[in-house]
């Protein structure tokens, strides 16, 4: 539980009042590192539901083109209601649980993830699938082996989208109070004292981790997808060429 922030800070000589108090700073140390851990679960835990939920409806969407154009719209629909609003309507069903704070930031994960998913499998050369087909592999061996390897790019580039997404969208979670709150916290306390140190406590914090996991993701695809990495640059020089 973070411990009470002062509301202002003494006046400098010449009338001033400094914008960050790093003696606050440096006392709440283990609350940062407490909230920052909360921040990253609360991220992690609603982008790995969603991508699993969003997988299961990709591949059927891709099966079966038929059901792409609903659960798109559904997705659209749930994408489009403001998070305040939403948390407000989870708190008579859900209470003040983790749940309340869970459902939302996963459904706003599943329209990005769905999109993202389907393109990459729709990106899969087709002579490709048919001469997994004609080398005798089963519809799930051709998936695991040779349709998602390709699809990888397309859906790490929607895992971006999403876990940076959702990490700015968990700093709303301090809507519903410490227990849920993340670094968001420290902004809505921050605010409601009318104290900027505390607000910056959260913001800068919050804005680091999106900037720090959207690169870990662009090393890991770099990582598992090396056979794309010559594609690109021969695609680099043909476009240099052309100009």
């Amino acid at each position: 539980m973070p411990r009470a922030a002062r509301p202002s800070l003494p006046p400098a000589p010449d009338g001033s009042r400094p914008v960050i108090d790093w003696v606050w700073i440096v006392d709440h140390l283990d609350d940062l590192a407490a909230r920052t851990i909360q921040h990253l679960y609360l991220a992690g835990l609603a982008v790995g539901v969603g991508f699993v939920l969003s997988f299961g409806l990709a591949l059927w969407a891709v099966r079966q083109r038929a059901v792409y154009a609903p659960i798109t719209a559904i997705t659209g629909v749930l994408y489009t209601i403001p998070s305040l609003a939403m948390f407000a309507a989870l708190v008579p069903v859900t209470g003040l649980s983790i749940w309340t704070a869970q459902v939302p930031l996963i459904l706003y994960t599943l329209l990005i993830f769905l999109r993202n998913i389907v393109a990459g499998f729709d990106a899969v050369p087709r002579e490709v699938v048919e001469a997994a087909d004609g080398m005798g592999y089963t519809r799930a061996q051709r998936l695991w082996r040779v349709e998602l390897p390709l699809a990888v790019p397309l859906i790490v580039a929607g895992v971006r989208l999403a876990s940076v997404s959702t990490i700015g969208l968990v700093t709303i979670t301090g809507t519903l109070g410490d227990r849920f709150g993340g670094l968001g916290f420290f902004i809505f306390e921050g605010y409601r004292r009318g104290f900027p140190t505390e607000i910056f406590a959260g913001a800068v914090p919050s804005i680091a981790l999106a900037i720090t996991v959207d690169l870990l993701l662009v090393w890991v695809q770099r990582r598992i997808t090396p056979w794309a990495r010559p594609a690109r640059r021969v695609a680099m020089v043909a476009a240099e060429a052309a100009t």
